[in-house]
């Protein structure tokens, strides 16, 4: 099992990024695929959240990207992909996608490498 996130890079406040992360030895529709993000000195954020479990596709986002941020997903092409519309300079941190565990809610059991996005002007 392996995750793969790319996509992250440096744009100015207001730019537009998107996040990619690509799935292996799973099928990312069988399980909850969370994004996380790190800023330096700050504890880590769950971000955004796309959930089946109850037989249809459920996104849940935190209030702090909410409006801004989309999360989407290509099964065809195993990837999860996190828009990111009107960034702003707060939102500069490691970005990171993971797998919940099949069992056990909150508990993420999968981690991609992290892709790191810098916004500044």
């Amino acid at each position: 099992v392996q995750l793969q996130a790319s996509g992250g890079g440096s744009v100015q406040p207001g730019e537009t990024l998107t996040l990619s992360c690509t799935a292996s030895g799973f099928s990312l529709g069988d399980y909850a695929v969370a994004w996380f993000r790190r800023a330096s000195g700050k504890e880590r954020e769950a971000i955004s959240c796309i959930d089946d479990s109850d037989g249809y596709s459920q996104y849940f986002y935190a209030d702090s990207v909410k409006g801004r941020f989309t999360l989407s997903r290509d099964n065809a092409k195993n990837t999860l992909y996190l828009q990111m519309d009107s960034l702003k300079p707060e939102d500069t941190a490691l970005y990171y996608c993971a797998r919940e565990h099949a069992t056990v809610v909150g508990v993420y059991d999968y981690w991609g490498q992290g892709t790191l996005v810098t916004v500044s002007s």
